[in-house]
């Protein structure tokens, strides 16, 4: 609800119970006369913008309870309109304000309280009691805005923590990252370097020595094959990836490739990601010779793969593809992924 929808539903409860009160004329006294009803409306004019300025509306509210117990009026709800006022200095303040307004009204109330007893005709309370009751709005205020900014506190927390995790889960990605292409670049480099030396080599002895020549050429041709040619499709949803699945399917390929590098002896190799909206499919596939079925004894990252998918409630399946090759295939979820 909207607050001035709000404020306007407050006044309108307001008026109700302590008009009705008002437009009571016990014997004796003066209630239901033209300065009790501005008092009235004085009031409920007031509560209109109670959230702006609580702490006029607390004094003009205050005032008009007062009056009214000065007046004559000894209504038991009046004091309604400076009860709902004092709520509001506590809960839209602070807790200084709240003991301020709380020793004021305490006094004011006491005071009035005093004047009016000597009234024989309409007695007031006893001022100790008379004092306690603007107490209890205030209490109830100030223990409403505590909790709220309780709340608040917890819902920072979280958030910074969250926060955190994410820029922790980002920095571990860039460094694996830079670990990664690292690696590629010395292996890289040492491949080219060993090819450049074998061509030398076989350049020289092309002539001399064609058998020389011919076994350095090979080697350069099976140097060339270790740098493995990558073919990357992506499809991606549209959305934005949690973070931990973001984090797992870079893991996932990463593992897959290294693992044709190291074991395959593949040349070629797909690397396919499919987004949808519910989940992330991860497939990689290489060219390499028929490669037996994974045993006990895989390597790891096998099992790297086969212990982080389930973290993020996804499955995997991966092993010879029939006539040569190996595939990894990995779905993910999207949704309701843990942070």
């Amino acid at each position: 609800m909207p607050p001035l929808a709000a404020d306007l539903l407050v006044v309108a409860v307001v008026g109700l119970f302590t008009g009705s009160d008002l437009a009571v004329n016990d014997p004796g006294s003066r209630q239901a006369d033209a300065l009790s009803w501005a008092l009235f409306a004085l009031s409920l004019a007031a509560l209109v913008v109670r959230r702006r300025r609580p702490v006029p509306v607390a004094c003009v509210t205050g005032a008009a309870c007062a009056g009214w117990a000065l007046y004559g009026h000894i209504g038991e709800l009046l004091n309604l309109p400076v009860i709902v006022a004092l709520y509001t200095v506590a809960v839209l303040g602070d807790r200084r304000r709240t003991l301020w307004a709380g020793v004021t009204a305490a006094v004011v109330s006491g005071a009035v309280a005093l004047i009016v007893g000597r009234d024989v005709v309409n007695p007031q309370g006893l001022p100790v009691l008379e004092m306690i009751w603007p107490l209890v709005p205030l209490l109830l205020g100030e223990a409403v805005r505590t909790r709220r900014e309780l709340l608040a506190e917890y819902a920072a927390r979280a958030e910074r923590a969250e926060a955190e995790r994410e820029r922790e889960a980002a920095r571990r990605v860039r460094q694996e990252r830079v670990r990664v292409a690292r690696e590629i670049h010395d292996i890289l480099a040492h491949t080219v370097s060993a090819m450049t030396v074998q061509a030398g080599v076989a350049l020289d002895a092309l002539d001399t020595a064609p058998e020389v020549s011919r076994r350095a050429m090979t080697q350069v041709r099976a140097s060339g094959k270790e740098a493995v040619r990558v073919a990357l499709r992506r499809e991606p949803s549209g959305g934005a990836y949690p973070g931990v699945v973001e984090t797992t399917a870079y893991r996932i390929v990463q593992e897959a490739l290294t693992n044709v590098v190291k074991h395959s002896g593949a040349g070629r190799v797909a690397v396919s990601l499919t987004g949808a909206d519910a989940h992330l499919e991860i497939e990689i596939v290489d060219d390499g010779p028929p490669r037996p079925e994974p045993s006990t004894g895989e390597g790891y990252g096998l099992i790297g793969m086969r212990e982080r998918v389930p973290v993020v409630g996804g499955t995997l399946t991966y092993g010879p593809v029939p006539g040569g090759g190996f595939r990894v295939h990995a779905v993910l979820p999207t949704e309701g992924a843990p942070s």
